[in-house]
Formats: structure tokens, C-alpha cells, sequence
């Protein structure tokens, strides 16, 4: 047996925490958690299944930085979707740039607004 067993959480910075909240609970339907506690700074956690995603505020260090087109190319969390058109449908409605996988998956890839990436995988 593996002495690592699962991944608990993904931490990602967030220089400002609207629009991250607009990109992670009003585009990708996310909710925030309530088990976050007083930690002395901004963020918010949102659980996915057993697992979570923690957005620390503060500034963003590689800003102005630039990242390759294909967030396949850059560090990256990777979400399971449940319908792969509607998620098509809303990052084409709130213009977000995306990349289709070239792995020929039905998974795209797209930043948001601190230019974290994300690959997100249709079933």
C-alpha cells in the first residue's frame, strides 16, 4: 500500500476574491464550504466530493507572467463535469477562452481570472 492514499484539497491564490467567486461558484456551479475557519486572511473552500479546492487571497506573484495557450501545458487541477455541452455553452456565453484536450478526451481546458488552469472532463 501507498503511503499517500488521496488528494484532500488544491490550494489556488486569488488577488481578488469576487471575481474568483463569480468564476468558481457562478460559471462552474461550486459551492462554498462552511467548515473554513477564521484563518486570519480572505479565501473561501469549496468541497468536491470527499476532496476540496482552497482559494487563498493575496496577490497574485506571477501576474503578467505569460502562460502557454494550452493549459494541458501548465500546472493544472483537473474537475470530472456532468454534462460536458453545458459547460461548453457557459464559458462560450461568459467568453472564456478555451483549449479541447489533444488527448482526444472530451476534457477542454481554460484559465480563470488569476490564470490558474483547469481541466475540466466530461464523462
Amino acid at each position: 500500500m501507498s503511503l499517500i492514499q488521496r488528494l484532500h484539497h488544491a490550494s489556488l491564490l486569488s488577488s481578488d476574491l469576487n471575481a474568483s467567486r463569480a468564476f468558481y461558484e457562478g460559471l462552474l456551479e461550486l459551492r462554498p464550504s462552511d467548515s473554513r475557519p477564521d484563518m486570519g486572511f480572505e479565501g473561501v473552500w469549496y468541497d468536491i466530493g470527499e476532496q476540496q479546492i482552497h482559494l487563498l487571497v493575496q496577490p497574485n506573484p506571477e501576474a503578467g507572467l505569460v502562460r502557454h495557450e494550452h493549459g494541458g501545458r501548465d500546472r493544472h487541477i483537473a474537475l470530472c463535469v456532468n454534462d460536458f455541452e453545458a459547460l461548453i455553452a457557459r464559458l462560450e456565453k461568459a467568453g472564456i477562452r478555451y483549449t479541447l484536450s489533444r488527448s482526444g478526451r472530451r476534457a477542454l481546458f481554460c484559465r480563470d481570472p488569476d490564470d490558474n488552469a483547469l481541466e475540466l472532463i466530461g464523462p
